[in-house]
C-alpha cells in the first residue's frame, strides 16, 4: 500500500470536551443526600431496636405477689349475726404470777386450785430458820454498831470540852512559866554567888600563902588543908563563871516554850483537829449505824417473805410447785419462773381469744357485740370486742381476735371452750351506697409508711414495680386492712422482694405468695 492510499482516521474522531465543572452547593448536598440521610436512617432503626431488645436483657428483681382481697358485703341489721367462731376464756389481760421474793424451799402449801382468796392472804410457807439466824446476825451487828457510836460521840464531847477549856495546855504554861521564874532568879544571883566565891578563893590563896610561909611553925596537914580549900573555892568559882552562858540558854530556851505555849493555847489547833477528827468518827458510825439497821430491816423482810401472800383479790389459776420444790426469789442467777408458786385471775375480768377466719375479719370492728354460750352455763353472756391480735393460724386460716366478757357469771373460769357469735353493729343508713359494696383488704405487713402516709408495692402491666398511696378505713386492725381508696380489686401486691424495690425497676414474678392471708 502507498502512502497516497492510507486513510486518514484522525479525521473521523470527534473533538473532545472539557468536564462541565460542579459548584460547591452541588457537592454539599450530593454528600448529604448520599451518606448523612441513609446513616441517620440506619442509625435510628439500631437505636429502636436496642432500645426494645435491652428490656429483655436488662436485671429484672425476683419476687412473689398476691392478689388484694375484694369482699362482698351487705348492710345487715344491728345486733344480727354475722358469723361464728369457736375460741377458750383466759385472764384479761392476762394470769397474774405469785412469786416468791426469797430463795427458799417451800415447807406447807395453804391454798388449793380453785380457791378464792383475798388481798395479802398467805398461800404458801418456806423455811425460815435461815432467814431468823440472819435477822439475829443483823440485830447483834446494829447492837456492835451503836457501841461505836456512843464511844465516838464520846470522844468528841471530850475534844469539844478540850477545845472550850484548855486547861491541859494551861498546865503547861504555868509549869513553863515557873520554870522560867526559877532560871531567870538563878541567873539574877549569878553575880552575887561569883562575887561571893572570887572572895572565898582570894581568901584561900592568901590564907595558902600565909602558911607555906609559916615553914616550921605549922604542920603538913594545915598546909595541905589550906591548899585544898583554896583548890576548892578555885573550882566554885571557875564552875559559877562556866554556869552564866548556860543559864542564859535555859533561860531562852524557856521564854520560847512559853510563848510557843501561849500561842498553842491562843490558836488551839490540835484542839481543832481532834474536834473535826471526832466530828467525822461520829459520822462515820452513824452511817454505820443507819447501815445496820438496814441489813436488820432487809433481815426482817426476807423473814416477812417466807410468807408468800396473794398480791390480789382472785382465784388461784393453778400451782407450780409443791412441798419440798426450791425457789430461787430476786436471786440474779435465777431463770425464768424458777421464782413462780402460783398463777392467779381475777374473776371478774375474763375475755375470749376467738379464732376467727380471714375472710371474717373485716366484719370485726372494735367494740362491737358479741354473744357467747358455753356449756357450764344456759344463759349467753355478753361480750365486747377488745382487739384483734396479730396471731394468725396457717393451717386453719385463722386470726386470734380477743372479746372482753361483761358481768361473767362464777362457773366461768379460764381455759374453757366457747362459741361466739359476732353481731352486726350500729350503721346510719346510706342511700347513695348500693346494698353490695365491694370492700378491699390487704394483710397489715404489706403496709408501708411514711411522712406522705401508707403505701404498698404493686406490679404494672410491664411488669415494672409501682408505689402506690393508700388510705385505710378507720377503726380497722388486725392481720388485714381495709383499704378505702388507691388499690382496684385487679392489683397485684408484691410480697417478697419489696424491701429493696425502688419506682419504675424491671421485676420477674416467680408466682404467687401462698403464706399470706390464705
Amino acid at each position: 500500500m502507498t502512502t497516497e492510499t492510507r486513510l486518514d482516521l484522525t479525521r473521523l474522531q470527534r473533538p473532545t470536551q472539557s468536564p462541565p465543572t460542579k459548584t460547591a452547593g452541588q457537592v454539599r448536598r450530593s454528600w448529604f443526600t448520599r451518606y448523612v440521610i441513609p446513616g441517620a436512617i440506619v442509625g435510628g432503626f439500631l437505636c429502636l431496636l436496642m432500645v426494645t431488645a435491652g428490656r429483655q436483657f436488662l436485671p429484672r428483681q425476683s419476687i412473689t405477689v398476691m392478689p388484694v382481697f375484694v369482699m362482698e358485703t351487705q348492710a345487715t341489721q344491728t345486733d344480727a349475726p354475722l358469723f361464728q367462731a369457736a375460741g377458750w376464756v383466759e385472764p384479761r389481760p392476762q394470769a397474774v404470777s405469785v412469786a416468791a421474793l426469797t430463795a427458799g424451799v417451800v415447807d406447807e402449801l395453804l391454798v388449793v386450785e380453785g380457791q378464792l382468796v383475798d388481798r395479802d392472804e398467805p398461800i404458801a410457807k418456806l423455811i425460815s430458820q435461815d432467814a431468823e439466824l440472819l435477822l439475829r446476825q443483823a440485830q447483834a451487828n446494829l447492837s456492835l454498831r451503836e457501841g461505836e457510836l456512843a464511844r465516838a460521840e464520846a470522844e468528841l464531847k471530850a475534844a469539844k470540852a478540850r477545845l472550850e477549856q484548855p486547861v491541859h495546855l494551861q498546865v503547861i504554861l504555868a509549869e513553863a512559866n515557873g520554870m522560867l521564874a526559877k532560871s531567870r532568879t538563878e541567873l539574877a544571883r549569878l553575880p552575887f554567888l561569883i562575887e561571893a566565891a572570887r572572895s572565898a578563893e582570894g581568901f584561900a590563896k592568901i590564907n595558902l600563902r600565909g602558911k607555906r610561909a609559916a615553914h616550921g611553925g605549922l604542920t603538913v596537914r594545915q598546909v595541905q588543908q589550906a591548899e585544898n580549900e583554896y583548890v576548892t573555892a578555885n573550882a566554885t568559882l571557875k564552875e559559877l563563871l562556866d554556869r552564866q552562858p548556860f543559864l542564859q540558854k535555859e533561860v531562852d530556851a524557856l521564854i520560847q516554850k512559853v510563848s510557843g505555849v501561849e500561842t498553842q493555847l491562843k490558836l488551839l489547833v490540835e484542839e481543832h483537829r481532834q474536834s473535826e477528827e471526832a466530828k467525822a468518827k461520829v459520822q462515820s458510825a452513824e452511817a454505820t449505824v443507819v447501815d445496820a439497821k438496814v441489813q436488820v430491816e432487809q433481815a426482817e423482810l426476807n423473814l416477812s417473805r417466807t410468807v408468800v401472800k396473794s398480791p390480789m383479790r382472785g382465784r388461784i389459776l393453778r400451782l407450780l410447785v409443791s412441798r419440798g420444790t426450791r425457789l430461787m426469789g430476786l436471786e440474779t442467777a435465777a431463770g425464768q419462773n424458777t421464782s413462780t408458786v402460783a398463777q392467779m385471775y381475777d374473776p371478774s375480768r375474763l375475755q375470749v381469744r376467738a379464732d376467727v377466719r380471714l375472710e371474717d375479719v373485716p366484719k370485726i370492728q372494735i367494740g362491737g357485740k358479741v354473744d357467747i354460750q358455753t356449756a357450764s352455763t344456759k344463759d349467753t353472756i355478753q361480750g365486747r370486742i377488745l382487739q384483734s391480735t396479730s396471731s394468725a393460724n396457717i393451717q386453719k386460716n385463722t386470726l386470734e381476735v380477743k372479746v372482753e366478757l361483761i358481768d361473767p357469771p362464777e362457773s366461768i373460769c379460764p381455759e374453757m371452750l366457747v362459741t361466739t357469735t359476732f353481731l352486726a353493729p350500729k350503721q346510719k343508713p346510706d342511700p347513695t351506697t348500693a346494698s353490695n359494696l365491694a370492700r378491699i383488704s390487704i394483710p397489715q405487713q404489706l403496709i408501708g409508711a411514711d411522712e406522705s402516709g401508707s403505701f404498698v408495692w404493686i406490679v404494672s402491666p410491664d411488669l415494672r414495680a409501682i408505689r402506690r398511696e393508700i388510705s385505710l378505713a378507720q377503726g380497722s386492725s388486725g392481720v388485714l386492712r381495709e383499704v378505702t381508696s388507691g388499690l382496684t380489686p385487679t392489683d397485684k401486691l408484691i410480697v417478697q422482694g419489696r424491701e429493696t424495690l425502688s419506682a419504675g425497676k424491671p421485676l420477674k414474678i416467680l408466682g404467687e405468695d401462698q403464706t399470706l392471708g390464705k
